[in-house]
């Protein structure tokens, strides 16, 4: 017997697939931007923390070493990134936005917020409040699942395939 009523559950991912869809993460590029979603996101991410690593930005944003590199050698070569010698190990690299780049974290920006601010006009005071507390439970509660997914499996490179 399931722990969870099957409508519940898929009217939850019904949801989510909407959202997806709405937010424009099934187009090819992403904030009118001309980059993926993948892109944006570690835009984002270095625009936050003013400066990573790619091994930490892969990690974060849960993507394979090799779409991380390639991702981040468009964003170079676009001059949206530069890439600096870390003080502690001069292997490492740290990347941050150049001016462009910090250009185009503005412009993602003002573009979520308008697509955001778009949906909070056609809701209540109360459906806001609603909006804010459940996606931020959800999404928590979606990260400690796959936490725990991804600490209760090795990384692929690792797993041994089945000889069966």
């Amino acid at each position: 017997m399931p722990k969870y009523d099957i409508e519940l559950l898929d009217s939850i991912r019904a949801a989510s697939r909407q959202m997806v869809r709405e937010l424009g993460f099934m187009q090819a590029t992403l904030a009118d931007t001309g980059y993926s979603a993948s892109a944006v996101h570690a835009i984002m991410e270095i625009g936050a923390r003013r400066s990573v690593t790619s091994a930490y930005l892969g990690e974060y944003l849960m993507l394979d070493k090799s779409s991380v590199s390639r991702m981040l050698r468009k964003l170079l070569i676009a001059g949206e990134l530069k890439e600096t010698p870390s003080r502690d190990d001069a292997r490492e690299k740290l990347l941050s936005l150049t001016p462009r780049g910090r250009r185009t974290l503005a412009a993602i920006h003002a573009f979520g917020r308008r697509q955001v601010s778009g949906a909070l006009d056609r809701m209540s005071e109360a459906e806001r409040g609603a909006v804010v507390r459940g996606l931020t439970v959800y999404a928590r509660a979606l990260q400690e699942v796959g936490l725990g997914e991804r600490t209760a499996r090795p990384p692929k490179s690792s797993r041994r395939k089945d000889l069966a």
